[in-house]
C-alpha cells in the first residue's frame, strides 16, 4: 500500500510540476517576484500532494528561534523535501546551489531568474568571493540565504565534512547563523522513489551570533546540527 501511494504521488507530482513549468514559461520575462509567487503555488501543491497521497506531513520545533530579519540558515540536507518546505516557510530565501542545476532545461532557467546563488564548486577562492558578494546583495533585498554546509544530501545518521563556504559567509556577512536539523531522509531518501508516511521533524536551533573565530564557529555549528539531527533520527 505504501508503495502504491508513493507511486501515485510520483505520477501526480511529475504531472503537476510539468504543467506548472509550461504554464509559467512566460514568467521568465517577468520580474523575479512573479516567478517567486508562482514557485509558492507550485510548492504548495507539491506539499499538498505529499500529504494527501503519501500521508507525509511535518512539524516544527524551535520556531521561536526564527528571526524577523534576514539571516543565514545552515541546514542539514537529507532530502529534496527541505528545499520545498523551506522555500515556502522562510519567505522566498535564496538557496546556495551548484551552478550545474542552472543547466537543467526550464527548471534551471527559473532558478536563475528567481535569484538563487549558484556557485562553481571548482572555482575555489574566486567562487567563494562571488558567493559572498551574491549573498550580500540578497540580504540587501531583504531575503534570507540558505546553505547546506555539507554541500550535498547525506543519509540520516551519516555526516560529511562541512565545506568552507559556510565559514566564509559567517566571517564576512556579519549576520547570525541559524542551524537547522531535520530527519526528512527517513521518509524521503536521496534519489528514493519510495516516500513513506509519517511526520518529518524540522528543528530551528538557537542562532550563532557573529564574532566567533573560524574554528570555534565550525565546531559549534557542526556540533549543534549533527547532535540535533542524530537525536531526531533516534526519536523517530
Amino acid at each position: 500500500m505504501i508503495a502504491i501511494r508513493a507511486l501515485i504521488f510520483n505520477i501526480l507530482y511529475l504531472a503537476w510540476s510539468t504543467a506548472m513549468h509550461i504554464i509559467c514559461l512566460p514568467l521568465l520575462l517577468a520580474p523575479a517576484s512573479a516567478i517567486l509567487c508562482a514557485a509558492r503555488i507550485w510548492i504548495g501543491g507539491a506539499l499538498w500532494l505529499l500529504k494527501v497521497c503519501v500521508g507525509l506531513g511535518a512539524r516544527e520545533v524551535g520556531a521561536e528561534n526564527l528571526p524577523h530579519e534576514p539571516v543565514l540558515f545552515a541546514v542539514k540536507h537529507q532530502s529534496a523535501w527541505e528545499t520545498l518546505y523551506l522555500s515556502k516557510r522562510l519567505g522566498n530565501p535564496a538557496f546556495i546551489l551548484k551552478k550545474e542545476l542552472l543547466l537543467i532545461p526550464v527548471f534551471g532557467w527559473f532558478l536563475a531568474r528567481s535569484g538563487m546563488i549558484a556557485i562553481d564548486r571548482s572555482g575555489k577562492a574566486a567562487a567563494l568571493k562571488k558567493m559572498v558578494a551574491d549573498a550580500k546583495a540578497t540580504f540587501a533585498k531583504g531575503r534570507p540565504v540558505v546553505i547546506f554546509p555539507e554541500g550535498t544530501r547525506v543519509a540520516p545518521g551519516q555526516a560529511k565534512p562541512y565545506q568552507p563556504g559556510i565559514a566564509a559567509l559567517y566571517a564576512q556577512l556579519g549576520v547570525p547563523v541559524v542551524p537547522v536539523a531535520l530527519n526528512s531522509g527517513l521518509f524521503w531518501g536521496r534519489k528514493a522513489v519510495l516516500k513513506k508516511p509519517g511526520t518529518i521533524t524540522i528543528e530551528y536551533l538557537p542562532p550563532i551570533q557573529p564574532g566567533l573565530d573560524r574554528k570555534t564557529f565550525m565546531r559549534e555549528l557542526e556540533s549543534r546540527i549533527e547532535g540535533a539531527a542524530n537525536r531526531l533520527a533516534a526519536q523517530s
